[in-house]
């Protein structure tokens, strides 16, 4: 990993900043995906958070062989350490009483609080779902440890999908 809050182009360079290139992102979704098999754990489902968790779990989903796919849409993070009161879950809605009886690995980027997958993981524990966890990053104050995680670090961590701002067209 490379860690140069200057090179990240983003914000205060005073803060510390986890460069992930899409290179690593690959090398991590199938370690990570090796990591869920050789646990013994084999998913029914893959179920993303969105935004940040949905391009691991399509790479998870197609590591694992695991066809069915899904997402939650869920907001807790506005900016770089400035969060909502709870995390909100937004439509469209997923389907949760579907995934009852399923073995289901809920997946997003960093478990950083980790209170955006605990209430996921709850309401899909309500549904009946017997569920595990997967991220890239778990950070050292989570209160959701993930069932695996690529790598711990406390730094911001900066995604190539989001490393660079929103597309605009000029008029």
């Amino acid at each position: 990993m490379t860690f140069d809050a200057n090179d990240a182009g983003l914000g205060d360079p005073e803060i510390r900043r986890e460069i992930l290139d899409w290179d690593q992102f690959g090398e991590a979704a199938r370690t990570l995906a090796h990591d869920v098999l050789a646990s013994g754990f084999t998913p029914d489902v893959v179920i993303a958070i969105a935004r940040g968790g949905l391009l691991l779990a399509g790479a998870i989903s197609y590591a694992l062989g695991t066809k069915q796919c899904g997402s939650i849409n869920v907001e807790f993070y506005t900016d770089i350490e400035k969060v909502l009161p709870e995390p909100v879950v937004h439509p469209p809605m997923l389907d949760a009483p579907a995934l009852a009886g399923k073995r289901v690995l809920l997946v997003d980027d960093v478990s950083d609080s980790g209170r955006t997958l605990a209430k996921v993981v709850e309401l899909l524990g309500d549904a009946g779902a017997e569920v595990r966890t997967a991220t890239l990053y778990s950070k050292p104050r989570t209160i959701l440890v993930p069932d695996f995680s690529y790598r711990d670090t406390d730094d911001w961590i900066v995604f190539p999908w989001s490393s660079l701002p929103p597309v605009k067209v000029e008029a």
